[in-house]
């Protein structure tokens, strides 16, 4: 009785501030609309005690319910999510803010691998049932917002290869190569010499049989092992993706490792998340704790002053930043679309709890880089404090095709 007297207060109160396309349906066959609309999203609770999730929501109360299982809903993910933080903001407004401070997380090596291994090595065919043929597991880059997933990934590598102006015969460090996209480009295009190193065995795996049957074996080495531990000195560096796994804290060390591994005249870039929290605090309503206990353990996002105040604590210059939020929003979007459009094979290769998380893993994604609360910068950086004299005097050349005897 009681609970039902509590879900009667809730849904009035909710009808007079929202329309919601929201069906409920109870255990006792009872059903809830909140909207004239037909419902987009249905949300079932198989239980009384379920019930709490409902009554005070957030996204990480009602994301963990439908991981778990205390919750069924349906609808597309898209919808699930606007859904469930326009419930989070209306009745609960105050706590957009106040529950965001995650403590920071101890980063060991054992730890951070323990972490990559727990996102990465999900298998390759889960992957690569959503990601574009090349497995680009990172922001794409939509030149002019009409292309398709694959070809704006691969415009993302060229974007990036030309940022830090690389040219035959040099040497490229990619920390964090994932499936080994960008170190390939790097060799058959533009002719460098290339290090990937990744702590993920799938990824190394697959990454050399690719390397393997394309005959780039005597210039692209794929290595498993922590960017810590790795010696010389490269004319150019990539980290794309990687450094949300770092920790904010450790920031400093991780760009005064770059600095170190970085010729004097060489060029780096970092491609990667930030929130637009200021005091880099997680997203809002709970999203942020979600992300961190199913999908990111020991994940952490700082605000783009933090980021650069590191790089600039590491012995590093930063001479372009560039804002890609509106390519991530849309880079997500897609890869939402194509794990609902393989929902079935995901299913074969998964459990439903893994389904469940990267189902609104995703489109909560979508909505966060929509909405500003998190943002994807690359910035180009050099050791700090040298002659200007080798920098360009403009943007020009990010612009210009590579040799065409290497294309």
């Amino acid at each position: 009785m009681f609970n039902q007297m509590r879900l009667s207060a809730w849904s009035s109160g909710l009808r007079k501030k929202l329309s919601l396309p929201l069906r409920v349906e109870l255990w006792n066959g009872q059903r809830l609309d909140f909207s004239p609309d037909p419902p987009r999203v249905t949300v079932r609770v198989p239980e009384a005690k379920a019930l709490r999730y409902l009554l005070s929501p957030s996204l990480y109360s009602l994301g963990q319910a439908y991981v778990e299982g205390a919750i069924d809903v349906s609808g597309r993910a898209n919808d699930m999510i606007a859904i469930v933080n326009a419930l989070a903001a209306a009745t609960a407004p105050a706590r957009r803010r106040l529950s965001l401070g995650l403590r920071p997380r101890r980063h060991t090596r054992a730890r951070d691998a323990e972490a990559i291994r727990y996102h990465y090595d999900v298998s390759n065919e889960f992957y690569g049932a959503w990601l574009d043929p090349g497995m680009v597991y990172s922001c794409a880059y939509f030149e002019n917002g009409n292309e398709t997933l694959a070809q704006a990934q691969l415009k993302k590598i060229d974007h990036i290869l030309r940022k830090i102006d690389l040219r035959p015969g040099q040497s490229l460090l990619d920390i964090g190569c994932g499936w080994g996209a960008l170190v390939m480009r790097a060799a058959q295009r533009f002719g460098a010499r290339c290090v990937g190193v990744t702590l993920s065995e799938n990824q190394a795996a697959l990454a050399r049989e690719q390397i393997e049957r394309a005959g780039l074996r005597d210039r692209v080495e794929i290595r498993l092992q922590d960017y810590r531990d790795v010696g010389g000195a490269f004319d150019r560096i990539t980290s794309v993706g990687m450094f949300e796994h770092v920790g904010v804290q450790h920031l400093p060390a991780y760009f005064r490792k770059i600095n170190n591994l970085l010729k004097e005249n060489g060029v780096a870039m970092n491609h990667g998340l930030t929130t637009t929290d200021v005091e880099s605090r997680a997203a809002p309503y709970g999203g942020g704790e979600f992300i961190q206990r199913y999908v990111f353990p020991h994940g952490e996002l700082a605000h783009l002053s933090t980021v650069l105040r590191a790089l600039q604590e590491g012995g590093l210059e930063a001479r372009d930043v560039e804002n890609l939020r509106r390519h991530y929003a849309r880079t997500c979007a897609q890869w939402t679309d194509n794990f609902e459009g393989n929902a079935d094979q995901i299913r074969r290769l998964t459990d439903e709890r893994r389904f469940r998380i990267w189902h609104v893993y995703l489109a909560g994604c979508t909505y966060a880089f929509a909405h500003d609360w998190i943002s994807l910068y690359q910035i180009v950086c050099g050791k700090a404090g040298r002659d200007p004299s080798a920098m360009p005097w403009s943007r020009r050349y990010m612009y210009c095709e590579p040799s065409a005897a290497l294309v």
